[in-house]
């Protein structure tokens, strides 16, 4: 099957989705299938060679209190008509459908069968913002899509407030020939003490001012532990690095932006893994992750986690925004190895459900179901 996988966001830029669509790629190459992964992107990228088609220049965008690189140029129609009428695919699969300009572009032109996957969750969608002459044109964009996925119910739920329609939830997956527990770990943190992980973009949503704080509230308690930051940010950084300083905090380590290479190291460097997100999040790839490398997870007990962690199988969720729950959580942990090692276990095994080549069979359901449903529709009688 000739497929195409089409983002929107940034390809050179690290994100839950623009990994989605990696790894999915990946399984459906290995499977023997011919994908073009088609996106913007901010400088070259080389490690999918001429499976990656660049079309669009991205553009930094505020959008529900992240930070959106997606392309906004109205000049795209006449790349995306020579890629599609040169590649002549099977099924065209749209991620994140109605964010603009590609992906918007691509389902008004409509040059193949289309499927859309919504993975989004919680805030107020850029379509919601505009006139209802605009939502009118994306209602009707929308009704081209031959075939709906939410990557949780959580993000069914929240792209059917807007636009109702049948969709089928397919997850995430993880890819666990990359994430797993016989990678090696750092050297330079293995000195005993306990390492605790942050993994994720430093933005306001992803709590890692709440762990700050429950690290500054344990750390007179277990002197011999250290907080481990991993994840792109700039600005908050800095606030986060003043707060270290303002009191005094020892063992801190903040390591900004990793290769995706590098990521299952961290994790295995690990002893508990911490994801105090405050909301907005449709699943949680990352839990998965670190799940993956055998690692017992500190989680905000909110719906997009629920999908994915069981509170005291594979780890603890806790209530967001609570510090001082967080903080107890982490020291329960720190003070019971046998019990981290018994979680880690359990997350193995939660991990391996979700592995990208049963992720990837279902995607390919969805696109035979839909060609078929279309063959059968073309047969009818007019």
């Amino acid at each position: 099957m000739k497929i195409a996988l089409v983002s929107p966001y940034d390809f050179a830029s690290p994100g839950g989705v623009v990994s989605h669509i990696s790894c999915l790629e990946q399984q459906f190459t290995r499977l023997g299938h011919d994908v073009k992964i088609i996106a913007p992107a901010s400088k070259a990228v080389y490690t999918n060679g001429d499976r990656f088609i660049r079309i669009g220049t991205p553009r930094p965008i505020p959008v529900s209190g992240s930070i959106a690189r997606i392309t906004i140029s109205l000049r795209l129609e006449s790349k995306i008509n020579e890629v599609f009428e040169r590649e002549k695919f099977d099924i065209c699969h749209l991620h994140e459908p109605l964010m603009p300009t590609l992906c918007t572009t691509v389902l008004r032109l409509k040059k193949s069968p289309m499927v859309g996957t919504f993975h989004a969750s919680g805030g107020k969608p850029w379509y919601n913002m505009f006139s209802p002459i605009a939502k009118w044109y994306l209602n009707r964009w929308f009704r081209k899509l031959d075939g709906r996925v939410a990557v949780s119910q959580v993000a069914l739920s929240y792209v059917n407030k807007y636009f109702p329609a049948d969709y089928e939830i397919i997850p995430n997956g993880v890819d666990t020939q990359h994430f797993h527990e016989n990678v090696s770990s750092f050297d330079d943190f293995n000195d005993g003490k306990t390492n605790i992980l942050f993994v994720g973009r430093l933005e306001k949503r992803k709590g890692f001012d709440y762990l700050l704080e429950a690290f500054r509230l344990l750390k007179s308690e277990v002197p011999d532990c250290r907080l481990i930051q991993v994840g792109p940010g700039v600005r908050l950084r800095k606030k986060y690095e003043k707060y270290v300083r303002q009191y005094g905090l020892p063992d801190v380590s903040f390591r900004g932006y990793a290769a995706y290479g590098d990521l299952p190291r961290y994790y295995k460097t690990a002893d508990i893994v911490c994801f105090p997100a405050t909301g907005r999040e449709s699943q949680g790839i990352v839990l998965l992750e670190a799940m993956a490398v055998g690692k017992p997870v500190i989680a905000s007990d909110i719906a997009g986690y629920s999908s994915v962690l069981t509170d005291g199988v594979e780890g603890s969720a806790v209530p967001p925004k609570d510090a001082g729950k967080l903080a107890e959580a982490i020291l329960r942990l720190i003070k019971n190895r046998q019990l981290r090692q018994k979680l880690g276990e359990r997350g193995i095994s939660r991990a391996q459900q979700f592995d990208w080549s049963i992720i990837a069979d279902r995607l390919l359901d969805v696109y035979k179901n839909t060609l078929d449903k279309l063959k059968q529709s073309a047969a009818k009688p007019q």
